[in-house]
This record gives C-alpha cells, structure tokens and sequence, in this order.
C-alpha cells in the first residue's frame, strides 16, 4: 500500500451566522485547531466542501472528521455524510448547554459570558474526541500526553490548518460516462510503477483491490473500474516514460 500522510481529525463546523450557537461552533473549532491540538487536526470548510472542494471531499473521506453543529439541524454533520461518509463524531452545541446545564448564550459578534464558557466547553469536548480518535489519553493533572507518542506543545502563535493541504492525492477519471475522484489513485500508480508493475491484464486484480482500499467500488461496476483503471495506469507508465 502507498504510504499516506499520517493521520489527523477534521473539523467541520457549522456555517450558521444568524444564530449565537453558529458562532459557538466556530469559536470553539478554532480553539482546537489553533491552541488546543494544531498538531493533530486539519479545518474543513464546509462552503468550499458543499460547492464540490476535492481536497476537502478526499480528506473527509479518508481520516476521521469531527462535525461541530450549533442546532439539530446537523448541517455539517449531515454534509459530510451525504459527500463523503459519516462522521467519526458529531457535537451539537445546543445538546451540550442542555445537557451540562451551560446557561443562555447570547449574542453574535460578541457572546455573553455563558457563551464565552460554552465555547470553552465545547472546545474542550472536542478536543478530547480528537485524542479519542488518535488512540491518545491527555493527562490534565500533568498536562501532557500520557501515551508513548510525542507530548504535546502548546504553540503560542499558529494559524489552522486547512485539509486542501493535508496531501492525499487524488485524480479523476471517467467511468462509465461518470467523472470520478479517487482517493490515493497517484500514489498507487507510483507504488506500482516504482515495484516494475506492468500494466497488463494480470495486474487487474491487485490495482482493483488497492483502489478499494481506499474508495468504494460497487460490486456490480468492478468491470468496469478494473478496465478504467488499468487504461489509466497504462497512461500513468506511458507518461513517466516520457519523463525519463
């Protein structure tokens, strides 16, 4: 398999301007990515995921996302499900003040103290989902991880990751009169080419199963993709033959 960038979380949160818990979201994701954990996650716009972002689409659908929602309308919950796939997690800011009892956060451009603690509790939440999700435990009497991986540094200064840069790789190829966006196609294709694979009629099997890994193929169009793909890495080798 090729070797991908290593793992992080997404975090998408709601777009919701008109309503305090909009802003809640935004705050609180913000707080995560630039202060909380910038080493571990990655913003994903959900404008530029709904208008078709690839790099956002192939981030969301390769590495865990956490959908941070202001209302139960789960609009960035439910955009990452129906583009990419399920969330890893899903918080609902409005679920949470009920639940811990937060108080009325008010106020749009500038919250009101229950606002301001919400968007603390939140970012705290999900912050611990993001080290749920990497297998990591924060030791906050030691304020450090209490795993085996890397502590955690605080970074004083640092601007949130966008998932258009996390460097998963994708091309499009037509199948069945279809455009389609795969997932890790280049770096299989270069795997392949740098292991002296040939793309000849035996190869069908193994380039099948190694785009599977990472996208899903319908039972009923693996024909199809087989005979698409395996153009598409005849083209790949004939290219680099060009290049050398």
């Amino acid at each position: 398999m090729p070797e991908l960038p290593r793992k992080k979380i997404g975090i998408v949160a709601c777009s919701g301007e008109e309503m305090t818990e909009g802003t809640i979201t935004r705050l609180s994701a913000l707080q995560v990515l630039e202060e909380l954990r910038p080493a571990d996650t990655v913003t994903i716009c959900l404008p530029l995921f709904l208008a078709g972002g690839k790099g956002d689409r192939a981030f969301a659908r390769f590495y865990p996302t956490i959908a941070i929602d202001g209302c139960d309308q789960r609009c960035a919950a439910r955009a990452t499900e129906i583009y990419s796939g399920k969330p890893a997690a899903s918080v609902v800011v409005t679920n949470l003040c009920n639940v811990h009892g937060l108080g009325k956060a008010e106020g749009l451009r500038h919250l009101n103290q229950a606002g301001l603690n919400t968007v603390e509790f939140t970012a705290q939440h999900v912050a611990s989902l993001v080290d749920d999700l990497l297998g990591r435990h924060w030791d906050r009497h030691q304020g450090e991880f209490a795993d085996d991986m890397p502590p955690y540094k605080s970074v004083e200064s640092t601007h949130a990751n966008c998932s258009c840069s996390s460097g998963i790789s994708t091309q499009d190829v037509e199948i069945d009169g279809k455009n389609m966006t795969l997932v890790a196609l280049p770096l299989i294709f270069e795997q392949f080419h740098q292991d002296g694979k040939l793309p000849e009629d035996e190869l069908i099997g193994e380039l099948l199963e190694s785009v599977r890994v990472y996208n899903p193929i319908p039972a009923s169009d693996e024909k199809i993709y087989a005979i698409t793909l395996l153009h598409a890495y005849a083209e790949f080798c004939k290219n680099k033959a060009l290049e050398e």
